[in-house]
């Protein structure tokens, strides 16, 4: 895999999260929301900084950044989408919304599209069970959505 050139106002300001955080093994998890705060995820890059500046190994960064789903090494799109699965969105068809979203998009769950407007994840409740099924596209909520209205919400974005 090819390494990815990262930008040194941003490692910089990495650096500064770490330093903020006293360069505390112990705020791993804390640093890296920040880091994916930064560059938008956790390529392994941005991982070797951390580890450098924290004095931890990188196959403990590595771990602790597989281990948690909040954290992402792959970029996400400029609109991420996540379709819930928690239990009363699946029951009231989420499945049916995520395999046309997949349809519509030609990616799968985990991947961006081409021209990275796009990426497809699953999640498990956002409280917003009334509203069942419940799409995500950033921050905005989509309640009481149906495989006929992922078009709609695609179109939005375009």
């Amino acid at each position: 895999m090819a390494k990815i050139k990262l930008s040194d106002r941003k490692v910089q300001e990495l650096k500064d999260v770490c330093k903020s955080f006293n360069n505390d093994k112990g705020e791993l998890i804390n640093v890296l929301h920040k880091a994916q705060g930064i560059f938008g995820y956790l390529p392994a890059e941005v991982q070797e900084v951390v580890a450098h500046e924290l004095q931890v190994s990188v196959a403990h960064v590595y771990g602790v950044v597989t281990f948690y789903s909040f954290f992402t090494m792959t970029p996400k799109g400029e609109h991420p989408i996540s379709i819930c699965l928690g239990t009363a969105c699946y029951v009231r068809g989420a499945e049916k919304v995520l395999d046309e979203f997949k349809r519509v998009l030609n990616i799968q769950v985990g991947e961006t599209t081409a021209d990275g407007k796009f990426s497809l994840s699953c999640l498990r409740c956002v409280g917003a069970c009334g509203l069942a099924p419940v799409v995500m596209v950033g921050e905005k909520v989509y309640g009481r959505v149906s495989p006929d209205g992922v078009k709609d919400i695609v179109a939005e974005y375009n």
